[in-house]
């Protein structure tokens, strides 16, 4: 499976930004059951959960995004976004869309104080 994210950019603090994650070709909609999220990683670093939905379709957040970010989906589109609020420079990272064992190309976004 391939995905395609886009939305990344460049913001000041305090600004907004919506990443998108579309599933690209034809997957049949049991698979699309999979967990699906947003991961991010900074230089260095390990690469670190942002929000996902479970196998199950309940959604977890890491602590430090929790009130600021919404993750939701289309499942017509087989599509995930992310829409990051109140963006901080701690956000700065390049982020993954994730579908199963599948991995998106990675987005860059950059928060400037």
């Amino acid at each position: 499976v391939q995905l395609q994210a886009s939305g990344g950019g460049s913001v000041q603090a305090g600004g907004s930004l919506r990443l998108s994650c579309a599933v690209k070709g034809t997957i049949l909609s049991v698979f699309w059951a999979k967990s699906k999220g947003w991961y991010r990683q900074v230089p260095g670093k390990v690469r670190e959960l942002v929000a996902t939905f479970s196998d199950n379709g309940a959604i977890e957040y890491a602590e430090s995004v929790k009130g600021r970010f919404t993750l939701s989906k289309d499942n017509t589109r087989k599509s995930t976004y992310l829409q990051m609020t109140s963006l901080q420079p701690e956000d700065t990272a390049v982020y993954y869309c994730q579908f199963g064992e599948s991995w998106g190309q990675g987005t860059l976004v950059t928060v400037s104080s």
